[in-house]
């Protein structure tokens, strides 16, 4: 009895190592080289399960290991997944055959957090296509130009808020994402929801859309570590039930488009803000949206236009804060831009700000704030590199584009660790691949909000440039050092300068 349990023991041992070896040569058998030490069960993804790295970190990792290689396969647990290193690939996915990767790799629970799963990021097929063209709708070329109206209108709170933390002959100290968070929150409070967002109080006020942010968005060790789980081990998170909006947030919203929505279906006098863009599209669509769908796109708008674009800005003004000679430059075009303008912030103004613009990509390349991009590939199709490596991708495998690792090689870029906004002017942006310069995504599934982002971050720049001096603080090193845990890129002790008023 006890030979024939051994036996028995040993036989499920073997089937189980036939197994595991089927599933863990699927790369080998393909021909792709294959990310080292993978494990049963966790595949690669056991230093993520056990915090010594992030995914961010894996994955350069494998970059700068195959750099001969225009494809890398690991192993998502059992699944098979495939980094691609190759910009005409990227090309592949995001552009010429996105039908076969029309869907992101990010996912969010219906069940467990409706309202975020309704994000034009995370959706697909006719639902995507809904929600990105009411979206697109909303920032069209003459909505821009009136909803730049309410910036502009945020910009003089801005003003308002730095002249009385600052008084003259004074060097002050800030936190610029905690800064540049009260601004892009009241941008969306202001031309997102037509209200008051309350995000230049000092004091705690639990309306403030600068402390709604705060709660969606916590760095802490513990909600990085669930946000991590969330979207980069989604089998755990069938489990666990994670949340990204919070339930008190989740009804704040729901309530703000209850209590904003009817009034503004009865309002003959036309308001600067998304919510009668919504309205008009109704109209013109002939029929009204559900109040869910309205609270996903007004929650869609606060936490694209919130996070993303403070990150941006912190990272430009701590850039700034290094580079003197830059920022005096980007200063001079400011000034000579709005002397033109009457001194004012609009539209067309931003627009002739090409310096700015420049300062602001060089700043992309180097910070990104998301440091991967996932798709998922929904029909079986063959990729084939430049260096000859050909594969069968199937459905269900995921795929990695590695923006942080393509923006810093130096296979495409010159001097890719030096803050070089000239990079960008006329002369030698057209050489630049844009397939390997990713902060908006690219194809069909590029950010549809990417010109209301650029709007914000050129006129929050333009209106501290014009009045104060940025100055590097001995707080937060050079290069930065990011964290580990998160979606997006996070500086472990904040980026602080000094400001001081001209």
């Amino acid at each position: 009895m006890s030979l024939l349990l051994l036996v028995l023991v040993l036989c499920g041992i073997l089937a189980l190592y036939i197994y595991w070896r089927r599933i863990y040569s699927y790369w080998d058998r393909q021909g792709i080289p294959e990310a080292p030490y993978s494990l049963p069960i966790v595949g690669h993804l056991l230093p993520l399960l056990l915090m010594q790295k992030n995914i961010s970190q894996l994955t350069v990792s494998w970059y700068e290991r195959y750099k001969n290689d225009s494809m890398v396969g690991y192993y998502d647990g059992m699944v098979p997944g495939l980094l691609i290193r190759d910009p005409e690939l990227i090309k592949t996915v995001l552009q010429t055959s996105f039908s076969s990767f029309h869907e992101n790799a990010m996912k969010v629970d219906q069940d467990v957090d409706p309202l975020m799963a309704k994000n034009p990021f995370f959706t697909k097929g006719d639902e995507w296509l809904v929600g990105r063209k009411r979206l697109t709708y909303a920032f069209s070329s003459m909505r821009l130009k009136i909803l730049s109206e309410t910036v502009r209108k945020v910009c003089k709170k801005f003003d308002d808020y730095l002249y009385k933390k600052i008084k003259e002959d004074q060097r002050i100290e800030f936190e610029t994402k905690d800064l540049f968070s009260r601004f892009t929150g009241e941008v969306v409070a202001n031309a997102g929801y037509g209200i008051e967002g309350f995000c230049f109080e000092d004091n705690y006020n639990p309306q403030s859309f600068h402390e709604i942010g705060k709660k969606i968005f916590r760095t802490t060790w513990f909600h990085g570590t669930l946000q991590s789980i969330m979207f980069f081990l989604p089998f755990l998170n069938n489990y666990l039930k994670i949340r990204l909006i919070p339930k008190d947030i989740d009804h704040f919203f729901r309530t703000i488009v209850k209590q904003v929505i009817e009034k503004r279906r009865d309002e003959t006098e036309k308001r600067n803000d998304f919510f009668q863009l919504m309205v008009d599209l109704e109209k013109s669509e002939g029929q009204k949206f559900d109040e869910e769908s309205l609270s996903a796109h007004a929650l869609s708008f606060f936490v694209d236009g919130y996070e993303t674009s403070s990150a941006t800005l912190s990272f430009i003004c701590f850039e700034l804060s290094v580079h003197c000679d830059i920022q005096e430059k980007v200063r001079k075009e400011v000034r000579d831009v709005l002397d033109k303008h009457q001194g004012e912030i609009t539209y067309d103004s931003l627009k002739e700000m090409t310096y700015l613009e420049q300062v602001i990509s060089e700043s992309q390349r180097m910070h990104t704030l998301l440091d991967i991009m996932g798709r998922m590939c929904t029909n079986s199709i063959q990729l084939k590199g430049n260096d000859g490596l050909t594969c069968t991708v199937e459905p269900g495998t995921k795929i990695i584009l590695p923006i942080h690792s393509l923006q810093r090689d130096p296979k495409y870029w010159t001097n890719p660790e030096a803050f070089d906004p000239d990079r960008w002017n006329e002369e030698r942006k057209g050489s630049i691949n844009k397939y390997c310069f990713l902060p908006f995504g690219e194809g069909p599934r590029i950010c549809v909000g990417l010109r209301m982002a650029l709007l914000q971050v050129k006129a929050a720049i333009a209106t501290l440039l014009m009045k104060y001096r940025i100055e590097r603080n001995p707080r937060t090193t050079y290069p930065v050092k990011i964290g580990l845990l998160g979606v997006l890129s996070t500086p472990t002790d904040g980026l602080w300068v000094y400001l001081k008023r001209l």
